[in-house]
């Protein structure tokens, strides 16, 4: 007897297998954690169906240049199905338990409560499928006076102590965009996910993997979280990397550069002119040059103003670590970014084709198949009802 085709496989899918091929993943999230982390998963291989509430996540929402489409939300959701499903509706509900039934991993990322109210918990769906790895991501965890709070990337920034250490000493707090928090999360997802569907191989059992805004965010600053005994709450906790690495104004621009260690720092003050100091044994370590950065970082950047920021680039880049301060925009088309082939061009029903970031991973034997774009809302909704019904 022929087993019949996974509804989770889907008909974009091409290219070569990757390491979870086979994989079938239910991506229940919205906004960037979860879905990116469910997007890495795809990037290997794993099949992914995204399963949207009527009106659709809500990042689709967010500002964008784009027309009748969202940057952010292309840039997370690529190389899924999309479906839209309304889990209070008996009928939708039925169809989602079908697709749990057929799942290895579920993600979610419903506040503590919701998944019981709506019935999608993981007592009740690992009872349906042992096998299932059902991952929740939170703002807060699951446990704790915060753990129905709503949490968001820029929040817990604010909140662990990122913004108190962005920016000048003893200047104002400051964000970092990008949302680094969110996207730590989303690489979190993916990492216990996956040692959750080895650990399953030995054991035949599914797992709860709990991954949140806050572990993300404090993981985040490991360096920085180390409270020895006796120690006060106002001993310096952030390295600012010995005082000299840092962002340097050229004549026209900025340019960052790293001499942490002595090979680097010596290459420095060669290519500046300023050989003295890198013979200079009050400068030998990075804890010295740390406390004599008064001393030193003024005469850097009096030599630094003196050529662009090309020309420093191509002076010390092959001697000191060092890059101009670039916009995103120029990442398209960089050689190196070519040559590692991070992009691809991808189709798009409506806007023709756009090119964006493709397997940030690189595997040698089980490289992974090609991107497809993310899904339109609704898109396979009535295709995937209609194979259930067969």
């Amino acid at each position: 007897m022929t087993t019949p085709p996974s509804i989770f496989r889907n008909p974009q899918r091409s290219g070569p297998s990757g390491p979870l091929s086979g994989v079938n993943v239910l991506d229940l999230s919205a906004y960037i954690a979860g879905p990116y982390g469910c997007t890495l998963l795809a990037d290997q291989g794993a099949d992914v169906i995204k399963v949207e509430a009527p009106g659709g996540d809500n990042l689709r929402q967010y500002p964008s240049t784009l027309a009748g489409e969202n940057r952010a939300f292309l840039g997370v959701n690529r190389s899924k199905q999309g479906v839209v499903l309304d889990l209070k509706q008996a009928e939708d509900m039925a169809v989602l338990l079908d697709l749990v039934a057929e799942a290895d991993v579920l993600v979610h990322n419903f506040r503590p409560g919701v998944p019981e109210r709506l019935g999608i918990d993981h007592d009740r769906l690992s009872a349906l499928n042992p096998r299932l790895i059902y991952c929740a991501v939170t703002g807060y965890g699951e446990e704790g006076p915060l753990r129905t709070k709503a949490g968001y990337d820029q929040v817990l920034q604010a909140m662990t102590g990122m913004c108190a250490l962005q920016g000048k000493r003893d200047g104002p707090p400051e964000l970092t965009y990008g949302s680094p928090v969110d996207y730590y999360a989303a690489a979190l997802v993916a990492a216990g996910v996956a040692s959750a569907l080895f650990e399953r191989e030995r054991s035949g059992q599914g797992q709860y993997v709990g991954v949140s805004l806050l572990r993300s965010a404090l993981a985040m600053q490991s360096a920085r979280m180390i409270e020895a005994e006796g120690e006060g709450r106002d001993v310096p906790r952030d390295m600012r990397s010995g005082g000299i690495t840092g962002l340097y104004q050229t004549s026209d621009g900025y340019l960052y550069l790293s001499a942490n260690t002595r090979h680097f720092w010596e290459a420095l003050c060669e290519r500046t002119g300023l050989a003295a100091l890198g013979a200079d044994p009050r400068y030998d370590s990075v804890r010295k040059r740390a406390e004599h950065a008064g001393e030193i970082v003024p005469r850097l950047r009096e030599i630094l103003l003196s050529r662009p920021a090309v020309e420093w680039e191509r002076l010390l880049e092959e001697a000191v670590p060092c890059s101009i301060v670039r916009p995103v925009e120029d990442m398209f088309d960089h050689p190196q970014v070519a040559a590692e082939e991070m992009m691809a061009e991808i189709s798009h029903p409506t806007l023709g084709s756009y090119r964006g970031v493709t397997r940030p991973i690189k595997f040698g034997r089980t490289l992974g198949p090609e991107p497809f774009a993310a899904p339109l809302l609704d898109q396979d909704t009535e295709a995937l009802k209609r194979s259930k019904m067969r």
